[in-house]
């Protein structure tokens, strides 16, 4: 085969591509596709690509870009041209990987030369789902008597230690490493490394096609024939053809950068040159290195006899391979994080829209209408939102559902309930704390006002913050920075506040319990979510949802409510609201020892019957086969979802004390649902 320079038609942009011929059984000789070449395949030796194949036809097809794809275009050729072994009719759009077929010699197409490309049989080439690693490797000849002659060898650059360095003659080469040091720590990928590498190279030596190859990662016996080609350059767009196994294996073996003349006297690979007619008169061959062990090369070639490649070139291709080494460690190691990083936004992204999903208000009822509508209103802008309603009614899921539907959704929602700590542990939870400002303060802490920046706070019970805390809660309300508690540098945020009670704010304001500016601070927006009492109509909606939710979660294969069951649901006061409904279902999801839970599966209390004024008929008083302490455990476990698993409470209505109810609560094993 040999190369000329191709008909040019006019410029596109496009992605370069490449032909990979394959020879003797492997994937060996590299042609560049440039965008605006029209790249012509034929026996006679004006074409492009040159096939000594009688099968093929002297002018036989041709491959050029056509839009933003590239086109293969057969020439009315005598035996046709083989795409996957389907004959081409008229243009064929190429995609990467393909296998051409021209009588017994086969072509790879592909945009990446470090891409794998199918291991084919010359004879019935398939692309086969298994694929083996893009070996670009000199067959291995009958051994001849000439090998190139290597001149010189070195593992060491002179550049390595800077003491013996003659500073006149250096000088200008140092630059040039520098320079090129700093432009491949800027490179974001390998093909970019490469490119930046090869570049250097080409400007620092008088090569005029050069290519950088490496193993496969974890090799622990490097062979010639695993390297694989990352990328390749050339002057003139002359093709890349692989020196000797020779060369290579002595560098891979040796960790010597090697220089050999007069390459084409060399009985093998004159015998190979029949691709582009390259008489390569030396070639460098240089070790990318690791701890001393080679993983990868680089390679050299000069085709003009008078400006070959020397000892001066050898050292300087030695300095850059060995920074190529670490560069392409450190591009290594930051596409892996780029690939960690992607894999947690995306699971980021697949737990925020699930955690969206899970704060669908489920109801059709006015109430559950007016609520959305309310939510709807209020949700794009960034006012205060106050959330009020009885306890159990569903009021974070209110808060949420503001925060997906607003600007914010991509920044985090923090919640917090007031009612759960004291002053001094609210305001370090609130704003945070340096460390040492307390006993205990071991590190520096970032409160939840930080947690949320750029997102949503909710304050739970907001009532019963204390009013110091109040004070300062109100000045960053107000726009204010605040400080971490025993700090002294202010923090600014962006924090859309909503906060929620069960509690009277107005009677705690003239009680002087509550901040009456810190009231009205509040209550910009106010939201007012119905006790469950109020629409009935949702509460076999809001079963259902349950019962699906709690069924997939414990696998249990439970799938509907009998009509004695809704309607006993139906019926009922709940005195603690969607929560005390929720805590229900899945106590008969589990208990149920059917698809269908039934009305006797469904266990309410005598506190819950006493708060709901009423006992339905269809759950008639009946004697059961159970133990006193089945009865209590069931009785205990009533009250606690009576009062929202407040266990000081629960443990006054049980009359015993709070250290009691925690050793039942443990000897009866029984933990706070959805905890």
């Amino acid at each position: 085969m040999s190369a000329v320079p191709p008909r040019s038609p006019k410029r596109e942009d496009g992605p370069v591509a490449y032909l990979i011929l394959r020879e003797g059984g492997k994937w060996r000789d590299v042609f560049r596709l440039t965008p605006g070449q029209v790249t012509t395949v034929g026996r006679a030796p004006t074409n492009r690509v040159v096939v000594s194949d009688e099968v093929c036809s002297r002018n036989h097809c041709e491959i050029f870009l056509s839009g933003a794809q590239w086109t293969l275009r057969d020439l009315n050729s005598r035996n046709g041209t083989l795409v996957d072994e389907e004959p081409v009719n008229g243009d064929h759009e190429l995609l990467d990987g393909e296998i051409l077929r021209i009588g017994s010699t086969l072509l790879g197409f592909t945009f990446n030369l470090a891409r794998q490309l199918p291991d084919v049989h010359d004879e019935a080439p398939t692309r086969q789902d298994a694929e083996t690693a893009f070996d670009i490797a000199i067959e291995d000849l009958d051994s001849g008597e000439h090998e190139p002659a290597i001149v010189h060898r070195t593992r060491k650059s002179r550049f390595t230690s800077l003491q013996d360095l003659d500073r006149d003659r250096t000088g200008g080469e140092l630059a040039t490493l520098y320079r090129l040091a700093m432009d491949m720590g800027s490179a974001s990928d390998e093909q970019a490394l490469a490119k930046i590498v090869l570049d250097g190279l080409f400007a620092g030596t008088s090569a005029d096609i050069g290519a950088i190859l490496y193993l496969p990662e974890g090799t622990d016996e490097p062979r010639p024939r695993d390297l694989t080609i990352t990328a390749y350059q050339s002057r003139g767009d002359l093709p890349y053809q692989r020196v000797s196994d020779h060369l290579s294996e002595a560098v891979l073996d040796s960790g010597e950068a090697i220089l050999a003349r007069d390459v084409s006297d060399d009985s093998r690979l004159a015998n190979r040159d029949t691709l582009g007619q390259i008489h390569a008169q030396s070639v460098i061959c240089a070790p990318v290195r690791e701890s001393g062990r080679a993983f990868g090369l680089v390679h050299l070639y000069s085709t003009k006899p008078h400006e070959a490649l020397d000892p001066n070139d050898l050292e300087f291709t030695l300095a850059v391979a060995d920074q190529l080494a670490n560069a392409i460690q450190h591009v290594r190691q930051m596409a892996t994080l780029r690939q960690g990083l992607a894999r947690a936004h995306d699971e980021n992204r697949a737990l925020r829209s699930q955690l969206k999903s899970n704060t669908s208000i489920v109801g059709e009822s006015k109430a559950i209408h007016r609520l959305r509508e309310d939510i709807a209103r209020v949700a794009p802008t960034d006012a205060t939102v106050l959330i009020r309603g009885e306890s159990g009614v569903g009021k974070e899921l209110v808060a949420r559902a503001i925060h997906f539907d607003s600007d914010r959704d991509d920044a985090p929602i923090v919640c917090m309930n007031c009612a759960a700590l004291s002053e001094s542990l609210l305001e370090s939870e609130l704003f945070g704390h340096e460390k040492g400002s307390f006993t205990g303060a071991t590190e520096r802490k970032i409160g939840k006002f930080e947690q949320a920046d750029g997102g949503t706070l909710f304050l739970d019970e907001v009532g019963e913050m204390s009013l110091g805390v109040q004070a300062k809660f109100l000045r960053v309300l107000e726009g204010h920075a605040f400080e971490r508690v025993g700090g002294r540098d202010p923090v600014q945020v962006d924090v859309r506040v909503v906060a929620a009670t069960n509690r009277d704010l107005e009677s705690a304001v003239r009680e002087g319990r509550f901040r009456s500016d810190l009231y009205f601070r509040l209550q910009v927006v106010e939201i007012d979510v119905p006790p469950l009492r109020e629409r009935a109509n949702d509460v076999p909606l809001l079963a259902v949802h349950f019962l699906q939710r709690f069924a997939e979660k414990s696998n249990r294969p439970v799938n509907g409510f009998s009509p004695e069951a809704v309607r006993l649901l139906t019926n009922h006061n709940w005195p603690g609201n969607v929560r005390q409904l929720q805590n229900t279902v899945e106590r008969a999801v589990v208990l149920s020892r059917t698809a269908t839970i039934e009305a006797s599966d469904i266990q309410l209390s005598s506190l819950e019957m006493e708060q709901s004024g009423s006992r339905p008929a269809e759950q008639p008083e009946v004697y059961r086969d159970v133990s006193l302490e089945e009865l209590e455990r069931e009785h205990i476990l009533a009250t606690l979802e009576e009062t929202g698993w407040n266990k000081s409470k629960s443990a006054q209505i049980l009359g015993i004390e709070r250290s009691t109810l925690d050793r039942k609560l443990k000897r009866y094993k029984v933990s706070r649902p959805g905890r």
